[in-house]
């Protein structure tokens, strides 16, 4: 692997971290349907402003979001919408890894 594959792997991995702690998850599903300001998400989570402000900048830093003020509140959004499409992907994995665990018990 050459420096410049080795960057882009990094790169990737960066935003599947970002993506891999299940309260960043249901953030970026969350905002799939459209940008919220944090209050919307501090409604819907068991969380305060602080724990939710710094998911929401670790998104932001891998490139997942994008954040606007609008006066006090900060609105977010997902950058690039499509972020989320590989979901069927790995959901399809959930079902075949859940019928081989029912396959082993018959």
């Amino acid at each position: 692997m050459n420096d410049k594959e080795k960057a882009l792997i990094e790169a990737k991995a960066n935003i599947l971290k970002a993506l891999g702690h299940p309260t960043r998850l249901w953030m970026a599903e969350q905002l799939a349907g459209g940008e919220r300001c944090v209050c919307e998400l501090a409604e819907n989570i068991d969380a305060d402003f602080s724990t939710i402000s710094k998911h929401l900048t670790i998104l932001k830093q891998a490139g997942v979001v994008i954040d606007e003020k609008r006066g006090k509140q900060v609105y977010y959004k997902l950058k690039v919408p499509c972020i989320l499409n590989f979901m069927p992907c790995v959901e399809a994995v959930l079902q075949a890894n859940a019928q081989t665990h029912i396959d082993l018990l018959k």
